[in-house]
């Protein structure tokens, strides 16, 4: 399918029209940032290893009765995406503690908790993205209740998959991020990307990290992460 207008580019994807109005094309670029973009680079590749690891996730999910906005791959760095109302939710669901979580509750970093815990942040860059509850979205008519209650279920039915999937291959899904918009007849889908970008990733027997915190921390050896989850997922390159 071609690619027609940009529609909008953001600091990991492009998105651009296609001659169906009810899709889009989801162009995945090597850009880093960190830190509210205070910090920037590239990774080598990045967009290629994201696309690819998206779009087996996103089948994966699909599969178990997830609905995503995922249509189909492409290329190495597009994938074809129905075009959704994004809602202005980032969803974080966290196994262990790591990043802000560790920081503001004064916990050991990969202490496990004891059950998963979801925070929802505002998407909107020129606040950076604050963290807010189930009474500002209702105020704020973020989204329904309806929606926040689908929302939940379906970020925690993806973290039992995924937390399975990733223990399956050595690694441990430290925490991630969701995100998810409105189709045109207003089922809530799963939008966005699943890659090393938004989910922290460790080994499970060296907890070595493998996901962008390498690239934050300038841990070294980023693409090589990248990489490595990449050829777990495929199988060697195989989707």
């Amino acid at each position: 399918m071609d690619k027609l207008d940009k529609i909008y580019e953001g600091k990991a994807k492009i998105i651009f029209e296609t001659r169906d109005p009810s899709f889009v094309i989801q162009h995945f670029k090597d850009d880093a940032t960190a830190f509210d973009s205070t910090k920037k680079g590239a990774i080598l590749d990045k967009g290629i290893y994201n696309n690819k690891i998206s779009a087996a996730i996103f089948e994966l999910l699909e599969g178990k009765g997830i609905k995503t906005h995922f249509v189909r791959q492409l290329s190495d760095r597009d994938m074809l995406v129905r075009k959704l109302n994004i809602i202005p939710l980032k969803v974080a669901v966290r196994n262990r503690a790591a990043g802000s979580l560790a920081k503001r509750f004064g916990i050991e970093e990969g202490e496990i908790l004891s059950l998963p815990v979801m925070e929802f942040f505002y998407k909107n860059d020129a606040l950076h993205d604050p963290m807010i509850n189930e009474y500002h979205i209702k105020a704020f008519g973020l989204a329904s209740d309806e929606e926040v209650d689908h929302i939940k279920k379906t970020s925690l039915r993806v973290n039992k998959i995924l937390t399975a999937f990733f223990d399956n291959l050595d690694i441990i899904l430290v925490d991630y991020k969701l995100e998810f918009g409105r189709a045109d007849d207003g089922m809530v889908c799963l939008a966005d990307e699943i890659s090393p970008d938004g989910c922290r990733l460790w080994e499970k027997k060296t907890l070595k990290k493998l996901d962008k915190d390498r690239f934050r921390l300038d841990l070294g050896e980023v693409e090589d992460a990248y990489q490595d989850v990449f050829r777990r997922i495929c199988m060697g390159g195989e989707c």
